[in-house]
């Protein structure tokens, strides 16, 4: 039976193998039926259904991890293994890779440092991971493609959304980020407390648990929809049933729930105070694993249910379990006013509700199964007696800690009402929000109030500090963002009159380089009829911003040091240097820059920003000369060179800077020294650079696109696959949200010269959905090579 028959569930077997704790659980692909677990005794055990009764047998044990295994999942099948593989994550700081045959990992991943308490996988052989380090990792094979940065405390549940590119994170920082092409898209907040679980429900829904003891359900948009509430604990696992939106979730109140059409339909508890994990088999089977390292199925199949000898012994081990009253999940305990065995006669109102007891001066606890109309013993009650709350430790209501939570009874037919209170509340304004709330006669106010003071009598405030102890590092925190630049001055334009020197105006051509070069306009070709010859990509070469109009340029400096103030301003000798300078490295003139005209230029660079962009326009062009680029670019000055043109890029500066900025940063590869820089530098670079994508100036998108493009050119030649992935998400970013066809396509030749002989690249380009978003530019009539390089690219993937 499927789960929507709504039949309930009942125990199929009792698994025992594992030495301790079972944390993490995934169905199988192979065995068809099976699944794999994972415990803190350092394995994980691929078990398979057995073919003559209703119970699983253990195929083999994996080893590989020098600490607690903590979360695995399935790599689907590949044309190399297709039996799909076993990925672990463990305390070691590792990820475990194995066959389904071998006890042996096949290869281990490294890179995290801290347990790696997540796992999800993706198409194209991709791997998520998340650890308590505050990243995550995407994983290709066995290389880290690259680093999902962003979250403040541990990373506790990560996924792979179906669509391309997208990914999500579930932190004990409270918040979940969805990532897309390695970039944080969007921040989701509601949660009041770490987020334990992530589950997938459709390309635009998922659900969330965690440490609140709520499960939300939210759009992919941001919305969250829904929230359920049915635990009294933490809740650490979250899984969905195949083709529907119920699911199961299970948590420190040692129970299993079982959602339906969002309300919980029935309750199963274990002889375990910590149900770690859950997974649904395609069958619609639910396995979990607990504290206790037995792992026990669950099924709704009247012929897969246990025998009756095996449900006893089931619930005589629950029967015997110690449940300590601490923990809240059976609300207050006052032994003094329970009711004796005869309170059992009375059946329940709902399935899982629970019921106190006392018989022989000892407490126990039932819970009501409407599926066999009796109640089940769930346990004894230790250390209850006379006392009217929690004295220690939190108790949960509606997901939020409290100190004491009341059940208040307003009249005996009526229903209870739980009132939550903190030593730090006040009793009156805590009694009369309560009444407001539940809609009470208001006249109950002194009685409340007194209720609540008569027991919290001589309670002095409790330290709040005791928190699960779960090692999250709060040293060193990433906070994105913190180092941006300094100026905020508004991006207003300076040019305006006709005839006047503006950036970059002149055209956007690039200076051909002989041949028919597709970046120039110079010369229209056309496709012949015969097959078109890929002359896009690989890019072999750098590609650089050399119009000039020296003329126009020294006039507009002249012009702006009349107006700088006294400690900027420029002499006419400097003016004069500056001039030569020009002329030297313009017009391939055989004179070497000197020293003394490269520091008057670095006075003039350092001019306020409002003035400053003629004199970064003579360094754009400057910089193309081999003498002015081992000067600015090699190691005993690239520092300060590298800060002050990154100072630019600043989403709030003015355009003209910004755009010279990345023109001088393109410049820069025409040398030996520029490359090397701009490879060391490359995360910094990149990451400020793609700021600029928000604009909608197109020659700014045209130089972004060529920073990638002359990135993608020194990358295609020494195959770094870390620096890939950062220039694929790049592009993948920038495409987004560039309309001009000029920036298109020299993003696609990057995208091309990264992808060209490398098939880790075009696996990861396909998990970043790049050719779902590239598609359209195949049909652009004009210009022709936008579409010609397109096909090109699109035959690659």
């Amino acid at each position: 039976a499927m789960a929507g028959e709504g039949g309930a569930y009942r125990l199929r077997c009792s698994l025992v193998g594992h030495g301790q704790d079972v944390r993490g659980l995934t169905r199988g692909l192979f065995p068809p039926g099976g699944f794999v677990s994972v415990s803190r005794d350092r394995t994980a055990r691929l078990w398979a259904p057995d073919g003559l009764n209703r119970g699983f047998t253990e195929m083999h044990c994996m080893s590989g991890h020098s600490n607690f295994v903590s979360c695995v999942c399935i790599i689907p099948p590949s044309d190399l293994y297709p039996r799909g593989l076993i990925a672990t994550g463990g305390n070691d700081h590792n990820i475990c890779i194995f066959t389904v045959d071998n006890p042996a990992p096949l290869y281990t991943l490294k890179g995290h440092k801290n347990t790696v308490c997540s796992l999800s996988s993706g198409k194209f052989g991709t791997l998520l991971s998340g650890s308590w380090d505050t990243t995550a990792k995407v994983w290709l094979n066995d290389r880290c493609m690259m680093t999902l940065q962003g979250h403040t405390a541990a990373i506790w549940a990560v996924k792979i959304l179906p669509e391309q590119g997208l990914m999500l994170t579930g932190s004990a920082d409270k918040t979940i980020k969805l990532w897309k092409a390695g970039r944080c898209e969007r921040t989701f907040t509601g949660h009041e407390d770490c987020v334990r679980g992530l589950a997938i429900l459709s390309e635009m829904e998922f659900l969330s648990c965690a440490n609140d003891a709520s499960v939300r359900r939210w759009q992919i948009s941001g919305k969250c929809l829904q929230v359920y509430y049915g635990h009294t604990n933490y809740i650490y696992s979250i899984s969905v049933f195949p083709h529907c939106k119920d699911f199961v979730t299970t948590g420190e109140d040692r129970s299993l729930r079982i959602w339906k059409q969002g309300e919980c339909a029935q309750t199963i508890r274990l002889p375990a105070q910590s149900v770690w994990c859950c997974c649904v088999l395609d069958n619609g089977d639910i396995v979990v694993g607990a504290s206790d390292g037995i792992i026990r199925v669950f099924t709704a199949s009247l012929e897969r249910t246990a025998s009756a000898e095996e449900i006893q012994a089931f619930e005589n081990e629950l029967s015997q379990a110690s449940i300590d009253p601490k923990t809240g999940d059976l609300g207050d305990i006052n032994a003094n006013d329970l009711p004796g065995r005869e309170h059992l006669k009375d059946p329940g109102t709902r399935d899982g509700q629970t019921r106190l007891i006392k018989d022989n001066g000892k407490v126990e606890a039932y819970q009501w199964s409407v599926s066999e109309g009796r109640w089940i013993k769930i346990g004894d009650v230790v250390g209850s007696s006379g006392a009217t709350q929690q004295t220690s430790g939190k108790v949960l209501f509606e997901g939020k800690e409290y100190d004491y939570i009341f059940t208040i009874d307003v009249n005996e037919s009526g229903p209870s009402y739980k009132l939550p209170y903190n030593i730090t509340d006040d009793p009156w304004l805590t009694a009369y929000n309560f009444l407001q709330k539940n809609d009470l006669n208001p006249m109950f106010l002194d009685q409340v109030a007194k209720f609540i003071m008569d027991n919290t009598k001589g309670q002095t405030l409790l330290s709040t500090s005791a928190q699960y102890s779960d090692p999250f590092t709060g040293a060193g925190r990433y906070v994105p963002g913190s180092s941006s630049g300094s100026s905020t001055v508004p991006a207003a334009d300076p040019f305006t009159g006709a005839g006047r020197y503006v950036p970059g105006s002149a055209s956007n051509a690039v200076a051909p380089v002989g041949g028919v070069d597709p970046y120039t306009g110079m010369r229209a070709y056309q496709s012949a009829a015969a097959k078109v010859e890929n002359i896009y990509f690989p890019k072999k070469d750098a590609v650089t911003f050399d119009q000039a109009n020296p003329t126009q340029i020294l006039g507009k400096l002249k012009e702006l040091n009349g107006s700088a103030s006294e400690e900027h301003k420029l002499t006419e000798d400097d003016l004069i240097i500056l001039e030569k300078l020009l002329s030297a490295t313009c017009n391939n003139s055989s004179e070497t820059p000197t020293a003394q005209q490269l520091q008057t230029l670095w006075r003039a660079v350092n001019w306020p920003e409002d003035i400053v962009f003629p004199a970064l326009d003579i360094l754009r062009l400057s910089v193309r000369h081999p003498t002015v680029n081992e000067n600015f670019c090699s190691e005993k000055d690239h520092v300060q060179f590298i800060i002050l043109l990154l100072k630019f890029l600043n989403p709030n500066g003015k355009q003209a800077n910004q755009l010279l900025a990345l023109r001088a940063l393109c410049n820069c590869f025409v040398s030996q020294a520029g490359q090397k820089l701009m490879m060391e530098q490359r995360g910094e670079i990149m990451t400020q650079a793609i700021e600029m994508k928000s604009g909608t100036n197109k020659n700014i998108h045209i130089a972004l696109a060529t920073l990638t493009l002359n990135y993608a050119v020194c990358l295609h030649k020494v195959n770094n696959i870390e620096g890939k992935a950062q220039c694929l998400s790049v592009i993948s970013t920038v495409m987004e949200v560039v309309q001009d066809l000029e920036a298109i396509f020299r993003l696609l030749v990057a995208l091309g010269t990264l992808i060209s002989g490398d098939t880790s690249a075009v696996q990861l380009a396909k998990s970043l959905g790049v050719d779902s978003q590239i598609k359209k530019y195949a049909s652009v009539s004009e210009p022709a090579k936008v579409k010609e390089c397109c096909r090109f690219v699109l035959n690659l993937l």
